[in-house]
């Protein structure tokens, strides 16, 4: 890499589905049509976001199957996240940068989206644990954009599990509330908490060892 070389654009790792993600997206790209521009797929999420929101409300109103709007919306965000910086690549935007600020920024929007979708369903007691799952997600976002900061390294997948994967286990935890209602929430989110907590300790502590050692090198080369 070059140095000072923005580098946001160029993921470092991938997930399970990186492979087959690719290949798709580079055979379909040129069938997108000509109106349809990257910043449009970015802002996209916004849409998805709030019908997301809006199916926890209808959801709690009219019954759990209004959570396979919410499976729906997180598919069509995979999609539109998935092809928006690439077709800007494809057709030389020169929205790189905006691309990514706005991206991840957004990715924030979406994660706090289907959080606030679940509050309207699950008991008051456990609406606590929704806080504290959305600091320690947003924990592992703050650890890729500072390690990317000193590293130049853009990593958002750890132990082959990205965002494609979170997605899939949120449309899982939207097909469990859809068969089995409210049961088993008293089990299940505590659980979650504390793997992905363990998790997010893990993946600090990886980081910061892998940062030391660049920081290391550097200052025997002085």
């Amino acid at each position: 890499m070059k140095k000072g070389k923005f580098t946001g654009d160029k993921k470092v790792g991938g997930s399970f589905l990186y492979d087959l993600e690719i290949k798709t997206v580079n055979k379909t790209l040129p069938y997108i049509p000509r109106w349809i521009e990257t910043y449009h797929l970015t802002y996209s999420t916004i849409i998805w976001s709030l019908l997301i929101i809006l199916s926890g409300y209808l959801s709690n109103k009219y019954g759990m199957n209004w959570l396979w709007l919410s499976s729906i919306m997180i598919v069509l965000q995979y999609l539109t996240d998935l092809y928006d910086g690439k077709l800007g690549r494809y057709r030389n935007t020169g929205l790189v940068k905006w691309g990514y600020y706005m991206d991840h920024f957004l990715d924030y929007f979406f994660l706090c989206a289907i959080l606030i979708s679940y509050s309207f369903v699950i008991p008051e007691d456990k609406e606590i644990i929704l806080f504290f799952i959305l600091a320690i997600l947003g924990g592992f976002m703050v650890n890729t954009y500072l390690a990317f900061a000193v590293s130049n390294e853009f990593r958002i997948s750890y132990w082959k599990i990205g965002p494609t994967e979170i997605r899939i286990l949120f449309i899982l935890i939207n097909t469990w509330f859809i068969v089995f209602k409210k049961s088993y929430l008293y089990f299940t989110l505590p659980t979650f908490l504390i793997l992905i907590t363990l998790g997010l300790i893990i993946v600090v502590y990886r980081t910061q060892k892998r940062i030391w050692s660049i920081g290391a090198r550097r200052g025997k080369q002085k």
